[in-house]
């Protein structure tokens, strides 16, 4: 073999090698694009969540990670809503509580079919089966079995206390076969092939402590209610989002599995009420309008 055509072959290989690592790198890319959350807030409206007033909580468990980072909430202006005198004078206590990272993800850029989501944020609401230390304590715990993961972005206690547990940013793992039914049609995302499609990619989960009548027993269709504290920490903590009445729920009305009624005895006008209390439209927003 002469040199010419030995260098010829080398080169051929060489090609080949380099395309074949190029085709690699585009597929990590394309599965990075995937797979990785989403940090556009022109993609995802998670700032329309409420967020963690990290300076107010004196916990020990402060430097729970991801949360002492995220930003002290402020006067949601110029957004939709703006809060109000009552919500400034409104102090519940405030703590924070690490979940298991087994136990929350990424929100998604794209589903599995990798569309484009674009879903507008919702709130949902819950009650614990049990405690609400129970709850945290299950957060906490490594899950391997992803039937098992689950976690909500926040807690209010019987006292009023809300427990943050889960960053906005991230998706809480809040309701498993679940479909939200809102004013632009059903709305739902597939973002695990092995599991069915949920709201949890674009939902803010919140749940109340169920009342020590309520625990222990899977079959209550009703139970004493809830607390004057949790109803007023709810709609102080819900005041502090920009999503409109028409888009917060319940984990009974998003259900598909036909096993999940809560919360149980809620009040919904009462919630609405106080909500209108602490929080308002804004100027500029009625002005758009």
């Amino acid at each position: 073999m002469n040199f010419r055509d030995w260098a010829t072959r080398v080169t051929l290989i060489f090609l080949m090698l380099a395309a074949l690592i190029l085709a690699l790198l585009a597929g990590k890319a394309t599965q990075l694009q995937q797979d990785t959350a989403i940090s556009n807030p022109e993609i995802t409206a998670w700032r329309q969540y409420p967020q963690i007033q990290v300076q107010s909580v004196t916990s020990e468990n402060k430097k729970a990670e991801d949360v002492v980072n995220a930003p002290a909430i402020t006067n949601q202006s110029p957004g939709r809503y703006t809060t109000t005198q009552a919500f400034a004078r409104y102090k519940p206590k405030l703590e924070i509580a690490a979940v298991h990272p087994s136990n929350y993800g990424e929100r998604y850029a794209q589903d599995i079919n990798r569309q484009t989501l674009n879903n507008q944020p919702i709130i949902v609401l819950h009650e614990t089966s049990n405690s609400a230390s129970s709850a945290v304590n299950f957060f906490q715990t490594p899950h391997t079995d992803e039937t098992v993961q689950a976690s909500y972005h926040a807690i209010i206690k019987l006292d009023g206390t809300v427990i943050y547990l889960v960053p906005p940013e991230k998706r809480a793992f809040g309701a498993a076969n679940s479909v939200f039914d809102g004013p632009d049609g059903s709305e739902t995302v597939k973002t695990n092939p092995n599991l069915p499609p949920s709201i949890n990619n674009f939902a803010y989960h919140v749940s109340l402590e169920t009342p020590p009548d309520g625990r222990g027993n899977n079959f209550l269709t009703s139970h004493s209610g809830y607390t004057e504290e949790q109803y007023n920490s709810l709609a102080w903590l819900i005041a502090q989002s920009q999503v409109p009445e028409d888009r917060i729920t319940t984990h009974k009305a998003v259900d598909r599995s036909s096993q999940r009624v809560d919360p149980l005895s809620f009040d919904f006008d009462k919630f609405l009420e106080l909500l209108g209390t602490y929080r308002q439209l804004s100027p500029i927003y009625r002005a758009q309008k």
